[in-house]
């Protein structure tokens, strides 16, 4: 939690600080350049890099391909594809740990954040050549670890202890990053199916550099350095009631991981699903034609800021009449969300046969997984800010975003089942771990609400 310095009056615009601002413009083109690239990379592999002709042109290639087919045998281009995917996503995730450690200890988030944009930037322009995939993927994963923890730490410290506008906060601070990821599959997507693969990639170089720039512009509304706020005090170990919010929190890391294991299929397997099981044919009143692979990317973070609005306006009229859910619930109910996103798509399956499934299915997939991940993503962001001690609030935020490092890792193996299952299988298969996660974080609720208040 802040200290009460965090009290003094800053400059608003909309009824909150102005820093949020500038926070909601970084990360929406931080957000844009990630997810821009990551529309690209499973198609960019199994079409075009890992190729015979092309693959061992690709620095570290042959090392990772062994060390991967010690542990899991033999590996084609596409299960070889998801396991890379599985893992930059997934160490794009673990990273801020040491991110979050660095800006706590040393440097502090403001400067830290610094650092990670221009990692970044450098990552995505790397990605144009060939030879040098897989140490990009590196440099990003670097750059992710020191931007996410501390860019996501600055919002909650913009606010005092108890503030009722830090949720609404976290709500805006997520559209941003939704409307980032919306744009990105249409320019990048598009640039990279059409022009060449590196025209997208370049596209998500520029902008992280307009994310980096924002940022700089808007440095005299940011928040102080929790660190160098907490220097002035005594140092003092975590108290009994620190550790036990922070073990509540830890209570929570396993089946939140499994979420987001089924949830990143998206840009895994369901890229894959769209590109050659799906009927992609469109006749709308305003376009028609063939609805390019990577733009199927864009359904969800469009829906997440269609839908914010009136999922806040649910949860503010639950809690009129004292049966909001609880966070813990919350994160329940997003689980169970995955779980019937995929039946949609057992169901698609059967339907189609051997042939193609209408784009529509896709739609409502994306529809329903878009609402699992209102229930969970942006109120575990905030929860962690209101239970972390603010000394360690960007180590503690780094550890949750480690969540995605499990997930991310157990969703590319996951992932390489898909050439070796039937379709509805495969989809059973995901449907079966969200549930199991939602079953666990359920039953997590009675003990851990009273602990994190909420």
């Amino acid at each position: 939690m802040t200290t009460e310095t965090s009290t003094a009056r800053v400059p608003e615009l909309f009824g909150h600080p102005k820093g949020l601002t500038f926070l909601f413009a970084t990360e929406m083109w931080e957000r844009f350049s990630y997810y821009g690239m990551r529309t690209l990379l499973v198609l960019y592999m199994v079409k075009h890099l890992l190729q015979p002709e092309r693959a061992e042109t690709v620095i570290g290639y042959d090392a990772l391909k062994s060390a991967l087919e010690l542990i899991f045998g033999p590996l084609g281009i596409q299960p070889f594809s998801s396991h890379i995917y599985g893992l930059y996503t997934a160490f794009v995730y673990l990273t801020p740990v040491i991110g979050g450690l660095i800006a706590d200890r040393w440097l502090g988030q403001r400067r830290t954040v610094i650092v990670g944009a221009i990692l970044m930037a450098i990552g995505h322009f790397m990605m144009a050549f060939e030879t040098l995939f897989l140490l990009a993927l590196f440099t990003l994963i670097l750059g992710n670890g020191a931007f996410k923890p501390n860019i996501s730490t600055q919002v909650g410290t913009l606010y005092a202890p108890g503030d009722p506008r830090r949720d609404r906060a976290f709500s805006i601070f997520y559209v941003g990053i939704n409307i980032g990821a919306f744009f990105s599959p249409l320019v990048c997507g598009t640039l990279g199916e059409t022009y060449g693969w590196h025209y997208g990639f370049a596209a998500a170089g520029i902008g992280m550099l307009i994310g980096t720039l924002i940022y700089v512009a808007g440095w005299s509304t940011l928040p102080p350095d929790e660190h160098t706020r907490t220097a002035r005090e005594p140092k003092r170990p975590l108290d009994r009631d620190e550790w036990r919010r922070l073990l509540a929190l830890a209570a929570l890391f396993l089946p939140v991981a499994f979420f987001w294991a089924t949830y990143e299929q998206q840009g895994n397997t369901i890229a894959l699903w769209a590109d050659t099981r799906t009927d992609r044919s469109a006749n709308l009143l305003i376009w028609q034609g063939q609805i390019p692979v990577t733009w199927f990317q864009a359904f969800n973070p469009f829906m997440i800021f269609a839908f914010t609005p009136f999922v806040v306006a649910l949860w503010a009229w639950q809690s009129q009449r004292n049966s909001e859910p609880s966070t813990v619930i919350k994160m329940a109910l997003g689980c169970f969300a995955i779980t019937l996103a995929n039946l949609v798509l057992v169901i698609a399956t059967w339907q189609a046969g051997a042939g193609q499934a209408s784009w529509l299915w896709l739609l409502l997939y994306f529809a329903i997984v878009t609402i699992g991940e209102l229930y969970l993503s942006p109120i575990g962001l905030s929860l962690v800010t209101k239970v972390a001690p603010a000394r360690v609030v960007s180590l503690v935020m780094g550890m949750w975003l480690a969540t995605s490092f499990v997930g991310n890792f157990i969703g590319g193996w996951l992932g390489s089942f898909w050439s070796r299952m039937e379709n509805a299988d495969f989809f059973l298969m995901i449907a079966a771990v969200a549930a199991c996660a939602g079953v666990v974080t359920w039953l997590f609720n009675r003990p851990l609400k009273p602990i994190l208040r909420t």
